[in-house]
């Protein structure tokens, strides 16, 4: 087998800062919500909404025109179904846990896919699975180091809706033009949700603030770049970086939200990266 060509600095230096913007939208949203400077509903709209908005910028400047949108309904549901429980969670959980939960909700969920296909598993796919699942399993078992439970159902639901939107964006000619559309109509959904939450609207110009960042730049511009790097990077190696994300979520959350990373969340994170690595591994050999 012939060795893979190292990714450029280029592509070294766009995937760094997707990454870094991945993690930042888990600290965003609980640095918004934990203190309750906006409510969730308000900041699941605000955020879809300046996302759509400076993804539409992006295409406009790519295209010099606007153009047609994607209609893509069960695409855009997905983003809503991922982004509204993913608000609603860290108003009870840490930014590292709930950045964790999410990263191998949607790994399981891909690779859970393939299982319903009947396409088989090699050794390495299928152990890496257990292991995912698993490591999950360790981290919401009831006890004193748990996390929240509604906070932690609420991520999985995000992180199955993630890996849903994911599967159903796979062979999509042009990413770009297809998310801006989906976050453009994820609108759809996040309206009504910020009328039903109309009575708990707090929102303050700090909160609006970071809502506005976590989607324009951390979600809209981090989705472009992220595009961007694919480019020079395997599919393998996108998957195995992404096991960054949760680890720069923790230490964002220790050091601007001052949260405490337990023991629990080090050995079940340990078991979780290492069978998505793992499945990795084997998706490269298949």
């Amino acid at each position: 087998m012939r060795p893979q060509k190292l990714p450029d600095t280029r592509t070294i230096s766009l995937t760094s800062l997707t990454l870094v913007a991945f993690a930042s939208n888990s600290v965003l949203t609980r640095l918004a919500l934990a203190p309750r400077l906006i409510d969730a509903g308000m900041f699941t709209f605000v955020r879809l909404l300046s996302g759509a908005i400076a993804l539409t910028i992006l295409l406009a400047i790519r295209e010099r025109r606007l153009g047609a949108f994607h209609i893509r309904w069960a695409s855009a549901l997905s983003l809503f179904v991922y982004a509204a429980p993913f608000s609603f969670a860290y108003l009870r959980i840490t930014a590292g846990t709930g950045a964790l939960i999410l990263f191998g909700a949607v790994q399981a969920t891909m690779i859970g896919w393939d299982l319903l296909q009947g396409r088989r598993l090699n050794a390495a796919e299928l152990i890496g699975f257990i292991l995912a699942v698993g490591g999950l399993v360790i981290l919401t078992l009831p006890g004193t180091a748990a996390p929240d439970l509604i906070g932690a159902a609420l991520m999985l639901i995000a992180g199955v809706a993630w890996g849903t939107y994911s599967l159903l964006g796979v062979r999509v000619p042009d990413p770009l033009r297809a998310t801006a559309s989906n976050f453009m109509l994820s609108l759809v959904y996040a309206v009504p949700l910020a009328a039903l939450t109309m009575g708990d609207w707090n929102v303050s110009s700090h909160g609006l603030l970071l809502a506005i960042t976590s989607g324009a730049l951390a979600s809209g511009v981090g989705y472009a770049v992220w595009y961007t790097a694919l480019r020079g990077l395997s599919s393998t190696r996108a998957g195995i970086v992404q096991l960054l994300v949760p680890v720069l979520a923790a230490l964002g959350g220790v050091v601007v939200l001052d949260e405490t990373i337990t023991m629990r969340l080090v050995v079940s994170g340990a078991i979780i990266f290492a069978g998505v690595a793992l499945a990795m591994v084997g998706i490269r050999r298949r």
